[in-house]
């Protein structure tokens, strides 16, 4: 059984901060390791389950977050960036179930560190219409590929989030949001029980391939918060303006997902400020 985990940072257990999250913040040491931890935890989970390849993509920021040596030795480890595939690179049709770790809220939500992949460079974003983020990108994206999503980790409104979007995928709050950069923590060794126990409950239960959602043509919908940024990405092919801040695409996910990478990489260039302001 072959299982993919994607490993976010905002939703790691104890972690509520900028501080804890970004490379040179006062507690970020101890925040890749806490990542490390709830990784582990869901590690631990997929190898009861009777997994025999794992693979872990450190999903968060400059993407090199987790410390190989403090990886469980059962999981291979993506670390760096570029990646055509950003928060899903390595994810194929040859996988048996992809797991969320340290997920959080889109843009606009009150949950902890709540963004949409670039801080408040993204106001809003859309696929089909229906109002989406990192959380709902990543299932969507991963179904077209024929994998399911089987487990999702993170505070309680990226729990909700997740099962508003597909209910039938388990979640795990290992921390209740009480404001942005707020919230009322698990303890840490009862979250990690969590994550390793709902991750070998739905690798168990043997997740079936899911029908792809988005098989046929899809819209992606970006707002930005800068009207430079949706002016420039007018010069890709195939995008066209809603409104001065708004840009769309259509395409069949996952190309649609690389494209968007394009997309935030154009922004970075242009803007490149700090996620949490």
């Amino acid at each position: 059984m072959r299982i993919y985990i994607s490993a976010d940072m905002e939703g790691v257990t104890g972690l509520v901060d900028a501080q804890d999250v970004q490379p040179g913040g006062r507690d970020y040491e101890r925040g890749r390791l806490m990542m490390a931890e709830d990784v582990n935890a869901a590690v631990r989970g997929a190898v009861a389950a009777g997994a025999t390849d794992i693979t872990v993509n450190d999903a968060h920021g400059p993407m090199r977050n987790i410390l190989p040596e403090s990886l469980h030795p059962a999981a291979r480890l993506i670390r760096g960036r570029p990646k055509h595939m950003g928060m899903l690179e390595g994810l194929t049709a040859e996988h048996d179930a992809v797991i969320c770790v340290g997920y959080h809220s889109r843009a606009g939500a009150l949950g902890v560190l709540s963004h949409s992949f670039m801080g408040h460079e993204i106001e809003d974003m859309w696929l089909d219409g229906r109002p989406v983020g990192e959380i709902g990108l990543a299932h969507a994206t991963a179904a077209a590929i024929g994998v399911a999503l089987i487990v999702l980790t993170g505070d309680d409104c990226a729990c909700t989030e997740m099962t508003e979007w597909d209910a039938s995928v388990e979640t795990v709050a290992v921390k209740y949001a009480r404001d942005r950069f707020a919230a009322d923590l698990r303890p840490a060794a009862e979250a990690r029980a969590a994550i390793e126990k709902a991750v070998t409950a739905g690798l168990s239960a043997a997740p079936e391939a899911p029908v792809a959602a988005h098989a046929a043509s899809s819209t992606l919908t970006v707002r930005w918060q800068s009207a430079s940024v949706a002016s420039t990405l007018l010069g890709i092919p195939g995008v066209s303006p809603v409104d001065t801040r708004t840009v769309q695409a259509q395409g069949t996910l996952p190309g649609l997902y690389r494209l968007f990478g394009v997309w935030m990489r154009v922004a970075a260039s242009l803007a490149n400020q700090p996620p949490y302001c």
